[in-house]
């Protein structure tokens, strides 16, 4: 989708706009909302006083951590920054990561963006609320505290927390948006400018209670570039591919330490796996603009993503189906891996809603057992699967943040015994001197 020539002028001058509003943010932000939340108590801990812990690399299909092959067992809460914005709920974070490492689970998902919602990050492009960049600095804090690592969504395609919808809002409110089409947020060279200065004030933004820079801080395990991205206005791909190009080399321009993905559901697409559509769970899944090879082929993209969710994907489908479409659809990525990428590629989300129709907290069980079992196999042969992460996790008293699939450990006994048992059998994978997996197979698996 080419720009229109006769708006270039405006997208100079936006650009010119939106550079001076980035250059005042680098001077000191204002919170618009009024004075700074008092510090928690990390406030204390200095990123000096301590050694600083390994990253998690990438060598061929595999992830490594202090020398040895490092198998995820993790889980979603993208809630952890909005949370930790309000005295009154902050406590939600530091309950959820006992939880998890109470289950031996090490790294979680979430989401470092808020666009022009309420409690916004980015309040407007290039301009952001301190209060809340001091919230995502409280989880990146707490985390490590329980053994826990983090993956960092930077964008949404979809509206919740502002999504690539409040991006071109702002393209039109400037007078210099291309299209009020969503998908103006992968080709229009403006909006891709305002989303380049998001990326640079994140990644370049120091910790206020470690004092560690967002791309320095070893507890981020991965970036990841836009949640479940989909460009339907452009069914070849190749709108997509470029936007993904484009932001992957930006990133690895700024932070080379971290792991990369884009954050794709894992639909195949017409251009470089055509053979392969039919693992699509239907034909209208092919006209998404994606194609799983051809965009986790991208050389800045460290390890693949797909995600799984048999019961909207197979509507009225019976459980036998949906497990039986569960081993298809993570053992041809999991090849996809070993053989096409030469990459990781990991289960970022996957569940079951209790909405679904004739639902039973067996199905949710079998389901996930199943998912389980096959991630295990991989890793426990070495192949590409390096885990899968549960969509999603909540603490107590947090109804208004479920979705259906929303699973409260202490609330439901099977589920946390099953993902307790899976931290088990993949730490004990990591053996000799993985501090890490000791110290789960010691507190967590008796």
């Amino acid at each position: 989708m080419a720009a229109c020539n006769g708006l270039f002028l405006y997208h100079i001058l936006g650009l010119a706009s939106l550079l001076a509003v980035f250059y005042f943010s680098l001077l000191g932000e204002v919170d618009l909302r009024g004075p700074l939340l008092p510090s928690s108590p990390a406030g204390s801990h200095n990123a000096s006083s301590s050694p600083q812990p390994p990253f998690v690399e990438r060598r061929g299909t595999q992830l490594f951590l202090g020398g040895r092959p490092f198998y995820i067992n993790g889980w979603n809460s993208y809630w952890l920054m909005d949370q930790a914005v309000e005295p009154s709920s902050r406590h939600r974070v530091s309950a959820m990561f006992r939880a998890a490492a109470g289950m031996g689970l090490t790294v979680c998902r979430t989401w470092a963006f808020n666009d022009g919602t309420y409690n916004a990050l980015q309040l407007a492009p290039g301009r952001f609320d301190e209060r809340v960049f001091r919230a995502l600095d409280r989880v990146l804090a707490e985390a490590p505290r329980h053994g826990v690592r983090l993956v960092l969504s930077l964008a949404n395609n979809l509206e919740a927390y502002g999504g690539k919808t409040q991006y071109v809002r702002w393209a039109w409110e400037e007078g210099i948006g291309l299209s009020s089409s969503n998908d103006s947020f992968f080709f229009d060279p403006a909006i891709r400018d305002y989303f380049k200065v998001y990326i640079k004030a994140l990644l370049t933004r120091k910790n206020h209670l470690t004092g560690v820079l967002y791309k320095d801080d070893p507890t981020i395990l991965a970036w990841e570039l836009i949640n479940e991205p989909r460009c339907i206005t452009d069914p070849t791909g190749n709108t997509l591919q470029r936007w993904i190009e484009e932001m992957a080399a930006y990133v690895k321009s700024i932070d080379r330490k971290h792991l990369l993905t884009v954050g794709t559901e894992g639909f195949y697409g017409p251009t470089s796996t055509p053979d392969k559509l039919n693992v699509n769970p239907g034909h209208w899944f092919n006209n998404y603009g994606l194609d799983f090879i051809r965009n986790s082929m991208v050389s800045d993209i460290d390890f693949a993503s797909i995600h799984l969710y048999p019961d909207t994907w197979l509507l009225d489908a019976k459980l036998e189906e949906k497990i039986k479409f569960v081993g298809q659809w993570m053992s041809s990525h999991f090849e996809d891996g070993e053989k096409e990428l030469g990459k990781p590629v990991l289960l970022t989300e996957f569940g079951l809603s209790h909405m679904t129709k004739g639902f039973e907290q067996s199905h949710r069980d079998a389901l996930y057992r199943a998912v389980y079992d096959i991630a295990y196999a991989s890793a426990e042969r070495g192949g590409a699967g390096a885990g899968a992460f549960v969509w999603q996790l909540a603490a107590e008293g947090m109804e208004d943040y479920h979705d259906g699939f929303s699973i409260v450990p202490s609330e439901t006994p099977s589920m946390r015994a099953l993902l307790k048992e899976q931290s088990c059998r993949m730490a004990a994978l990591r053996h000799g001197e993985a501090a890490e997996a000791k110290r789960i197979l010691r507190t967590v698996c008796g």
